[in-house]
Parts: C-alpha cells; structure tokens; sequence
C-alpha cells in the first residue's frame, strides 16, 4: 500500500469520527428542543386554565401564586420619619454643644495667656507700675538764661515771647553788648520758599486735587489740538516707562507707560521734516487717548497717566 492511499484512508476515517460526532450532536439538540416545547406547551395550557378559574370566581392556585402586599399603617411610616428626624437633631445639637465648648476653652486659655503677659514679671500690676516708673521732667533753665544766652535757649525760646519776662530780655541785651548788632538771618530765595510751601510738612500745604489736575491736563491738550502745535522733540523712555513730548511752543507732556514703537515713528518723522500735530483726544478716569497727524497718516497714543506742563 502506497503512502498517498494510507493519507486518504486516514483522511476518511477521520471525517466519518467528524460526521458521527456531528450527528449524534444534532440528535441531541434536536430531543431538547422537542422537550422545551413541549414544557412550553404544557405552561400555556396550565396558564389558561389558571386564568380561566380566576375569571370565574378565583380558586386557591391564583392566591398562592401572587402574594397578597402588607398592609402598613401610614401612621407607622410617620412615626418611624419623626424618631429618625428627632435622632438626627440630636446628634447635630451635641455636635454644636461640643464644639462650642471647645471654643470657649481655647479662648479662655488665650485670655489667660494674655493676661499674664500683660500682667508682667513678678506680679508687676497697675499700681506697682504707676508707683515705680519714673518720668522726667523737662530741664528747668530758669534764673539761667542770662548766661546761657539766645543761642543755648533755642529756637523755642526764642518764639515764646510772652513765657520771657522784660527784666529778663534787658539782661541778655546787655550782656550781648550796645554795639554788637544781631547777625542778619540769610533769606531764601523764590524758588526755596516755593519748594518748602509744596512740601507736604508745610503748614500752608494744600493737597492738589487729582480731579483738578485731570481737568487742567485735558484743557492743555484741547488747546494744543485746537492751536494745532507741532511736535518739536520726541524722547522715548528707557524700557517703556516714559516718553516725553515737547511742543513748538514748549509744553512738555510726560505720557507713562510708554511706547517705543509709537515715540520712535513719531521721533523719525521729526528727523524726515514732517512735524506731527496734535489732532485731538480724550480722557476717562486718568485714562488718556492721544492721536497725532504726520501727514497723512494718524498716530494712536494710549497713556494710563499724562501730565502736562503749564
């Protein structure tokens, strides 16, 4: 026997197991499915006859099949919500107790803290205070001003002029001589006296309104833009914190923050001949808009602070 006719009757041998095995499978299945359906049959039928004795009267089989609900008192129900809502008050009361009482320890045991820092080392109380400190008194110079003179006494005792008694005042002439003059004090000029009167520790200091120094900018740049002034000098800030702009008839205004690209174009149409000119712009809360005619083109400037000279 050949090795190709020993491969096909190992081949058929095996196929036939295949088809055997399948088969008998199939049998199986099949007697199943005959067996459902007859179970299925015999559960409609008893169905039927189940709800055919319920419609004519009810039998003992519908009551054992469905069971009948319990009956709960809605009174049950109310009172069982109640004792569940009254526990869960309770507990939420003992909570706040609690916490409240820990509350209170704690500040009470910082009151005692703090008492006793206040209270001092030693039981350092009020009294023992007010009867330990010491305070000085202010030096007494008097009988002593003929020797010291004006110049020891100081400027205070140079105001007053009222505290000095006549005979006091004729002894210091005296000792100060008849021909000796007093030395005249050096004058401040204009621009000093101005300077102490801006200061804010100067008794005649008045606060400048912000209001009115808004006003009084917005005013100046309507009257540039209504005499249309030409820019003659543009100088852009270090990184943006100022740029400066000086008109022909020299106003300056100081715009912050500022902006390089802008100072630089108008700063080059300087340089071409093109003077720029102050069209108009407006001013809201500080905040200022500012547009520039070169030409024919137009310049936007937006500046959160502008301050113009007067």
């Amino acid at each position: 026997m050949s090795p190709t006719s020993l491969v096909l009757l190992l081949a058929a041998v095996t196929a036939s197991a295949v088809g055997a095995a399948a088969l008998h499978t199939a049998r199986g299945v099949r007697r199943q499915i005959s067996e459902l359906r007859a179970e299925l049959a015999a559960t409609v039928a008893a169905g039927t006859r189940t709800g055919g004795g319920g419609g004519g009267g009810g039998g003992p089989e519908c009551g054992a099949t469905v069971p009948a609900p319990r009956a709960t008192p809605a009174a049950e129900i109310r009172a069982a919500v109640a004792d569940a809502l009254a526990e869960e008050r309770e507990r939420e009361l003992a909570e706040a107790r609690a916490f409240w009482a820990a509350q209170e320890a704690r500040d009470s045991a910082g009151a005692a803290d703090a008492h006793s820092l206040l209270s001092g080392p030693g039981g350092f109380d009020d009294a023992s205070q007010d009867a330990q400190l010491f305070v000085p008194r202010q030096a007494d110079l008097a009988g002593l001003e003929p020797l010291l003179g004006l110049d020891a006494l100081g400027p205070e005792a140079m105001d007053s002029g009222g505290d000095q008694e006549p005979e006091v005042e004729s002894e210091v002439e005296l000792e100060l001589g008849a021909g000796a003059e007093p030395a005249a004090e050096p004058r401040e000029s204009a621009e000093l006296a101005a300077a102490r009167r801006r200061h804010p520790s100067h008794p005649d200091f008045t606060p400048s309104s912000p209001v009115a120094d808004h006003d009084r900018t917005v005013t100046r740049l309507t009257e540039l833009a209504d005499a249309r002034t030409p820019l003659s000098d543009v100088r852009p800030g270090p990184l943006g914190t100022l740029d400066v702009y000086v008109f022909a008839d020299g106003t300056t205004i100081c715009m912050t923050p500022g902006h390089r690209e802008t100072a630089e174009r108008l700063a080059d149409a300087l340089r071409e001949g093109t003077a720029p000119v102050l069209l108009g712009g407006s001013g809201v809360s500080g905040a200022y808009a500012l547009t520039f005619g070169c030409g024919e083109e137009n310049v936007y400037v937006l500046a959160d602070r502008v301050i113009a000279s007067l």
